[in-house]
């Protein structure tokens, strides 16, 4: 008997040894397992894994597109910094240096940007608004009153508009200035802390189909969260139809890309010579890491991988726009305007190649009248989000915040102009769709973004698998 028994704890003893490594101790998770490990295969409401867009945004689609938003057409953007929040009145502004925004003097823009900063070309410049005005007021009855054609003007402008995802800045405005992006880059400023989190909890909140008895997870402006809010919350989303899921997603996504630019250009080290920006490892986990945010890091992850498809499906439907002949990247330099579009064309191109591409087609797809109810909701929604974006108190912040909320807003805008987009003359101006150069330049700025992000994600990933 004892025999037996010796044998039976001797052969439960070879088992544990086998399956624990011949007795060694197993090797704790890095820091880069934490926030990626589940940052793999496919992605929620997609065909599409992560491991293909790695491939495909790091090596074949992020040099060119950063070459094209180094041109002057893409780095100058009009933007007014000045409009007053129209949500709340006690806006803390940030005091620190990095904050500010250093505007362009007038004799820095490119002549062709100054004078056409909503046209195409200088043969557009001089005659597409006169056709536009021509045609509009030719389409109201000359028996009218003027004051009730003005005003029927005024619908016609409203119904242009109707379509837009944005509420974009009055560029003639003269507080609009323009801003030389690449000498204003996004990265950390320091502005944190109630001010910024009132700007994300009012969108989270308020803007994203949410009821307030469901608390987000890991929101430092609600109390007594746990594990069992976090559960309820995700219960809840997946419970959304899939177009109010993925606006969460959406937003959700566009708040890790920003805090994955702030991890990676972070303030290092300041002298009185110079600054030192680069990649902090820790402010990195303290958003991502799967410990750290009890789950919700590699959650966030996916979400900006779900934007990047939703933006990169934008930009391949709106290609036969840009391979319009009439179509130019007008700066008033020729040569380079010329190289610049057939840049665009390429990168275009190589988009449209993309294996995987987002189906949009299930989005609004059900009952005519709740479809287009839910797509108003949807449009108001996101309208709503680029009004707060003039509520943050650090200017740059600003800067960046309404330039990529007006990208996905133009992104969100061509994904739902398929027909009209099919519809357009192959020359002349194009009245059904058209897209300002403002909307062209936050549009691949935007995605340039969260083609950045991606590409950081694969840095930081090295740097954190020697780190426990």
């Amino acid at each position: 008997m004892d025999r037996g028994w010796g044998f039976l704890i001797g052969l439960l003893g070879a088992v544990w040894l086998l399956s624990s490594g011949h007795g060694e101790q197993q090797p704790p998770e890095t820091a880069a397992q934490r926030c990626f490990c589940q940052v793999s295969g496919y992605l929620d409401d997609c065909t599409c894994d992560v491991e293909t867009i790695d491939r495909f945004n790091n090596y074949r689609l992020f040099p060119r597109l950063q070459k094209l938003l180094e041109s002057d057409y893409f780095r100058y953007y009009k933007v007014n910094l000045k409009r007053p929040c129209p949500f709340w009145n006690d806006i803390s502004q940030c005091g620190r240096r990095d904050c500010a925004v250093k505007p362009c003097q007038s004799d820095e823009i490119p002549d062709g940007i100054k004078s056409a900063s909503y046209k195409y070309s200088e043969e557009a410049n001089n005659l597409i608004e006169e056709c536009e005005q021509a045609e509009r007021l030719g389409a109201v009855d000359e028996s009218l009153s003027e004051e009730t054609q003005k005003a029927v003007l005024q619908w016609t402008k409203h119904d242009d508009s109707s379509d837009n995802f944005c509420e974009a800045d009055d560029i003639q405005s003269p507080d609009a200035e323009y801003v030389d992006l690449l000498l204003n880059p996004e990265r950390y400023t320091g502005y944190k802390g109630p001010d910024a989190w009132k700007i994300w909890n009012v969108i989270y909140e308020e803007n994203c189909f949410k009821p307030q008895a469901i608390k987000r997870p890991l929101n430092p402006l609600a109390s007594g969260q746990g594990k069992s809010e976090e559960n309820t919350f995700y219960s809840w989303l997946e419970g959304l139809c899939v177009e109010k899921r993925a606006f969460y997603r959406l937003i959700s996504g566009l708040h890790a890309s920003i805090n994955v630019h702030l991890s990676a250009r972070y303030l290092l080290q300041e002298t009185w010579l110079e600054k030192k920006w680069g990649h902090n490892i820790t402010e990195f986990q303290q958003r991502f890491d799967g410990i750290l945010t009890e789950g919700e890091g590699p959650r966030r992850l996916k979400n900006l991988y779900f934007l990047y498809l939703i933006e990169l499906r934008a930009l391949s439907k709106v290609l036969p726009f840009f391979e319009r002949p009439d179509f130019q990247l007008f700066t008033g330099n020729k040569i380079q305007d010329e190289e610049n579009k057939m840049l665009l064309l390429e990168i275009l191109h190589e988009i449209k190649s993309f294996p995987l591409h987002f189906d949009e087609n299930s989005f609004f797809a059900g009952d005519k009248k709740e479809a287009h109810k839910l797509k108003e909701d949807f449009r108001l929604h996101f309208r709503n989000i680029s009004r707060i974006m003039d509520c943050v108190g650090c200017f740059k912040c600003r800067l960046w915040g309404k330039l990529q909320t007006q990208g996905l807003g133009t992104a969100l805008k061509i994904l739902f102009s398929e027909k009209l987009i099919a519809n357009m003359p192959e020359s002349g101006p194009s009245y059904e769709f058209h897209l300002t150069r403002q909307e062209i330049v936050s549009l691949f700025n935007a995605f340039g973004r969260i083609s950045t992000s991606v590409k950081e994600l694969e840095n930081f990933r090295n740097l954190l698998q020697s780190i426990h």
